[in-house]
């Protein structure tokens, strides 16, 4: 349990770069952090003030060109009408919900006939509403487009009314604010919607920011605040915000705080801020680490005082309160061919009804007027009424065509769709192999429109630190000085005495008990100097938080180091093994316990790290009086700016020792410092808080102060981490492998620690020819991307002895490996080279990327996705993975060490790499095979009952009238048959999950796309031509002679076709059990319990027909001879290819059925090797 006494910290943190794709600007250092014994006051220029010269127009004219003025926004601390053009800052209320009152139903509407198919629909609906070409009654053609279109709405308003209720709940939660003089220091409640920018706000522990503020003052001396940002970025660790001196000062004197305070204007970054505040005459720099946003918690901190400086909409909650980029499925991509294709089929049936009924016309043109129920003469007038001319008539039978055969194009099929993808996402969520222990973390399925997409991925890009790994950093040796320390041993740990209390580090690491010696001083005072530095570098040269645990010992306590980078937590601790013990940080200095020695070191800047320089700095002034530049990063980094006449052995010495920590596949950083002299350390202060206290351009203002003051840097050693892989990474890549879905790493790494991590999870094989492109220029990395060529071309003849194209996959993939680094990429990406990089990758079955940034993962991720029809899959568990996981087709985020910005990118999350087999082997293989049958199961069914009514038609003079009724029409699409197929596409199992996880090869089958493509959906169709004929002509020819009614024979019509499509169903159902027997056999009943009660009503064509037709035997016999008819094609063409060329899932199935699939040696069962068409 916590004591509740953190040591504190207002040190900043590492900012995370956002997203490529997103909006979002990019991020910026933190705000500079000063000893107080140091402080000073500079006059800088301030971008933001202008003095107004009347006798300068163009002067002035200039400057607001500039730019300047409207970037920035001017907040007057505690008068918010005071603010400068206060009227255009927003309120602190906000709206959530999408609709009101007024706009719900216009706005509802709009949003659904988004949807091209809603239009068409709504077209026929139009249509028949016309007496010219009405075919059904106008309220039954509404009905079925009502029914979808007002579920959609309930649903809608339902979660919109929620939305509303939160809006309200939130806005009238109260804050307490400062009053305005006279009250001067009271503050009394205020809801939230009545906040403004510029008051200041009291918040006390546990309660929730309700605007984004400046912080002010804290309960805390030091002016440090904690908060959870849970319900920003879903990260559950503490955050250390803190005040700045001058007005924590301030506070405490007078309890009074004014100024004006110049920010940037919102945006959606939440890592970054710039502003500085003028107070007293000063100019204080304000960054990330002294602002607190919405919907955050104070958590250790009794209480805290604010000024908004962003209300309402302008937070930046709200401004990144939209979600990731939609993604289509490729199954219904394809579903827009085959709509086409029906399209066409619908036409060709219209034209054929419409032509043949001109024809008719005019072969009768002297009967029209006694043709009963065709044409009606007025003979007082002379005219007929509905006779319009040749040309009009058809096109009139054209639209009528249109109306009664409308249901080729399924309406039903998008809602079932959506019904089954929600319930494959229950299951996947409820599966308990893709739940985590460790985390408490359930899968979450967060798009819901691309389930069936898993079921065909042919790439998986993965991140390696926190997803093929624990991040969970573990120090294992140093290099110091040139000396290799890696023999150490497990320690019970260092602990420092602090107010009679033993305070001990949680985590105990390995020690070199010769590196004990020498810090004990069993060297020379150099050696001894030089390794003690070492570990103050690693003590200081963070943003680590150390915060005290209680222990059931009240005389003993727990230092647990909190910061958001796994890396710096291990290497503190390891310092702390040592007997350098980071025991307290504030905003100006840090304490360290030098083996027994308490010692101040103030904070005098901080240079925090960046992908641009790879590495962080902090200038520390020390107890001595002297003022150091530690700095830490990579090695690529770190040797680029050390003295190059110093200590040439040791560099040398450290570099070979870095190798050898990579080999092992060890995380490493290289340690270095310089000290400063006062001219050095004068130009730099003066250089920084000119650059700090800037709001335009400090990241690159600070960036640039950085660099100037780090170098000459002397290398003092550098470190190895360790990263254990997570369970069953080695067993989930192998079965990957299997599955014939080739595996990508893409990591930030050095390239001997990702070939060794690549070893490690069985990626990398010792059979495999390594192709390494590590090149500093865009020729020389031509000329290894062809020499890559020419290496394939010599393996493909010595293999297969020939250069065939279709067998260079097959021949390269087994033994080749392309690395390639970062630096490579730079010159090889959006370049003509990236052509040939695609060529060579293609024919290697596993790609390693090393030291690349976050752009250049998703532009390695582009580079497959663009030029293949390939299904590629993005997983990762870090903010430098978001662009990756957007840019691929499925995107999936590890509930890691990181934070939650991947899982709040990704489509799906989980909390394991592990988890990604029976993902994809098991609901991938499901939920596409499923799908997939689903659709061509919609088209052929409606396909089945149209061309029951197209042969219809061919035998009433073209008319377009129909036997069957208009109601049974309409609910045959929406109601006799949609059910039972809604459940097989949730419930189904082709095979079972054992069976899956045990032949991985199985999973090609949606790779190849033979559950769903063009020859399936022909023989579907061909299968409704044939069932149509049999429905149709059976009871045709019986009845031809009789004197059967046709309200009689339009409910055996209507009836037939449900039975047999429901009994093609039965006959391709896998698994059964009694939801499906309810279903399946409930609709057979359901449809002849609404033929009964449509039958039943008397003022509706038909009355009592079915009554009538079904007491007599020939009907049962028709119902008997029609299901066998009908179903004999599919029957024997089912039993001949399962029997004379069965599938490797047929085969699989016989293993289940036949054999225990645990007890089965699985090399006498060979799948079936089969030719991708699409490559």
């Amino acid at each position: 349990m916590a004591s509740g006494r953190p040591l504190l910290d207002a040190s900043p943190r590492p900012t995370q770069q956002p997203p490529a794709s997103s909006l979002l600007p990019p991020p910026q250092p933190e705000p500079p952090l000063r000893a107080d014994r140091l402080a000073f006051s500079l006059e800088v220029p301030d971008p933001f003030r202008r003095e107004p010269d009347p006798s300068s127009a163009a002067s002035q004219r200039g400057e607001e060109e500039g730019g300047g003025e409207e970037e920035s926004r001017a907040v007057v601390v505690g008068e918010p009408s005071s603010s400068e053009a206060a009227a255009g800052f927003a309120g602190n209320g906000v709206r959530t919900a999408k609709y009101s009152v007024l706009t719900f139903l216009p706005r509802n509407l709009f949003e659904q006939f988004r949807r091209l198919s809603y239009v068409y629909f709504l077209a026929i609906t139009v249509l028949n509403q016309l007496p010219q070409v009405a075919v059904f009654g106008r309220g039954a053609s509404v009905l079925p487009l009502a029914f979808v279109l007002f579920v959609t709405a309930v649903k809608d308003a339902y979660e919109d009314l929620r939305r509303h209720r939160s809006d309200r709940q939130e806005n009238n939660r109260l804050a307490r604010v400062l009053l305005a003089p006279p009250a001067a220091g009271e503050f009394a409640p205020k809801k939230w919607k009545h906040i403004r920018v510029g008051d200041v706000v009291r918040v006390a522990s546990s309660e929730t920011l309700p605007a984004d503020m400046v912080l002010l003052a804290t309960s805390d001396p030091s002016g440090v605040a904690h908060v959870q940002t849970v319900n920003l970025d879903g990260e559950t660790n503490l955050k250390t915000r803190y005040a700045k001196q001058e007005t924590q000062l301030r506070f405490s004197q007078d309890g009074g705080i004014g100024g004006v305070l110049h920010c940037e204007r919102p945006n959606r970054n939440i890592y970054g801020f710039q502003a500085n505040l003028e107070i007293d005459g000063k100019r204080v720099s304000l960054g990330p680490s002294n602002i607190v946003l919405r919907g955050c918690e104070l958590k250790n901190t009794t209480w805290a005082i604010g000024v908004v400086v962003y209300a309402g909409k302008e937070t930046k909650v709200m401004l990144n309160s939209s979600g990731a980029p939609s993604k289509r499925s490729r199954l219904e991509t394809q579903l827009n061919r085959e709509t086409v294709i029906l399209s066409i089929m619908l036409i060709g049936m219209c034209t054929t009804a419409s032509v043949l009924a001109g024809i008719w016309i005019l072969n009768h043109r002297g009967d029209l007027e006694f043709t009963q129920f065709f044409r009606e003469k007025d003979y007082t007038t002379g005219k007929n009424y509905n006779y319009y001319g040749m040309g009009m008539q058809i096109f009139i039978t054209f639209l009528m065509a249109v109306i009664v055969y409308q249901v080729i194009i399924p309406i039903s099929l998008y809602i079932s769709m959506e019904l089954v993808r929600l319930g494959q996402a229950y299951f996947m969520g409820a599966d308990r192999d893709l739940y985590d222990e460790s985390s408490r973390s359930k899968f979450q399925c967060r798009a819901l429109n691309i389930n069936e997409d898993l079921g065909q991925i042919k790439y998986v890009f993965s991140d390696k630190t926190g997803t093929l790994t624990e991040n969970k950093m573990e120090f294992q040796c140093a290099s110091i000085r040139g000396v290799d320390y890696c023999s150490g041993k497990d320690s019970c740990g260092y602990s420092v005495v602090v107010d009679d209390l033993l305070w001990t580090p949680k985590m105990a690491v390995k020690i070199d008990h010769r590196l004990l010696k020498l810090l004990r001083g069993g060297g020379t005072d150099e050696e001894t100097k030089l390794v003690l530095e070492f570990f103050l570098a690693l003590a200081a040269c963070n943003t680590i938080v150390p915060l005290v645990l209680d222990t059931r010992d009240s005389k003993q306590k727990l230092i647990d180091y909190q910061g958001e980078s796994p890396d710096e937590q291990a290497l503190v601790y390891a310092a702390a093994s040592y007997g350098i013990v980071l025991v307290e940080r504030t905003s100006g200095y840090v304490v360290i316990d030098v083996l027994g020695d308490r010692q101040r070191f103030d904070i005098l800047g901080l240079h925090e790290f960046d992908s641009d320089r790879k590495r962080m700095s902090v200038i520390v002034g020390c107890p001595d009086k002297t003022v150091k530049l530690y700095v830490k990063g990579a090695d690529s980094s770190l040797f680029g700016i050390t003295k190059n006449s110093l200590d040439l052995d040791i560099v040398r010495a450290t570099e070979a020792h870095l190798h050898k920590y990579s080999s092992f596949g060890l995380r490493t950083l290289v340690i270095g410092m310089r000290e400063l002299s006062q001219p050095e350390f004068e130009e730099w202060q003066l250089a920084y808080e000119n650059a700090s206290t800037s709001v335009l351009g400090r990241g690159n203002l600070l960036r640039s102060v950085a660099a100037n003051i780090e170098n000459n840097i002397r290398i003092l050693g550098a470190t190895g981490i360790e990263d254990k892989l997570q369970d069953g990474v080695p067993e989930t890549i192998e079965s990957l492998r299997q599955a014939d879905i080739k595996v990508w790493i893409l990591t930030g790494d050095k390239q001997e620690t990702a070939i060794s991590i690549g070893y490690s999870c069985k990626l990398l094989t010792n059979d495999m020819t390594q192709i390494v492109i590590n090149n500093n220029s865009k020729e020389s990395c031509k000329r290894s991307l062809e020499e890559a060529h020419a290496t394939i071309k010599k393996l493909r003849i010595a293999s297969t002895g020939t250069q065939s194209p279709e067998l260079a996959s097959e021949s390269a993939g087994v033994t080749l490996a392309l690395i390639v680094d970062g630096n490579s990429l730079v010159y090889i990406l959006e370049t003509e080279l990236q052509e040939e990089l695609f060529k060579v990758a293609r024919e290697c079955s596993v790609v390693l990327c090393c030291r690349v940034a976050p752009l250049q993962k998703a532009g390695i991720v582009a580079l497959i996705k663009n030029r293949t029809d390939d299904m590629t899959l993005a997983i990762g568990d870090g903010a430098n993975d978001v662009s990756m996981i957007q840019m691929a087709d499925v995107g999936v985020g590890i509930s890691g060490q990181e934070g939650r910005q991947a899982v709040m990118a990704s489509d799906f999350a989980m909390g394991q790499f592990r988890f990604l087999v029976p993902l994809l082997l098991v609901h991938g293989h499901w939920n596409y095979q499923r799908m997939s049958y689903m659709i061509l199961y919609n088209f052929y069914k409606n396909a089945t009952f149209v061309l029951v009514l197209f042969w219809y038609v061919l035998y009433t003079a073209f008319t377009l009238t129909t036997a069957i009724t208009e109601w049974s029409s309409l609910l045959y699409t929406v109601l006799y048959t949609s059910l039972p197929t809604i459940v097989v596409g949730i419930l189904d199992k082709d095979l079972s999950k054992e069976t899956l996880l045990a032949y991985p090869k199985l999973y090609g089958s949606g790779q190849r796309d033979e559950k769903y493509n063009v020859n399936l959906f022909v023989l579907n169709m061909l299968e409704a031509l044939w069932q149509s004929l049999v429905v149709f002509y059976m009871p045709y020819f019986a009845y031809r002679q009789s004197t059967i009614d046709m309200s009689s024979l339009g409910d055996l019509w209507a009836l037939a076709p449900v039975i047999v499509v429901n009994m093609l169903l039965a006959m391709d159902i896998f698994r059964w059990n009694w939801i499906v027997h309810a279903f399946v056999w409930g609709t057979i009943a359901a449809t002849t319990i609404c033929l009964f009660v449509i039958d039943s009503i008397w003022f509706l064509p038909g009355y009592g027909a079915i009554f009538h037709i079904m007491g007599t035997g020939l009907f049962w016999l028709l119902l008997l001879i029609i299901v066998v008819a009908a179903m004999v094609p599919h029957f024997v063409i089912k039993a001949f290819t399962e029997y004379f060329t069965p599938s490797d899932i047929q085969v699989a199935r016989e293993i289940e059925k036949f054999e225990n699939v645990n007890q089965v040696n699985r090399s006498e069962v060979p799948m079936t090797r089969l030719h991708d068409p699409r490559r």
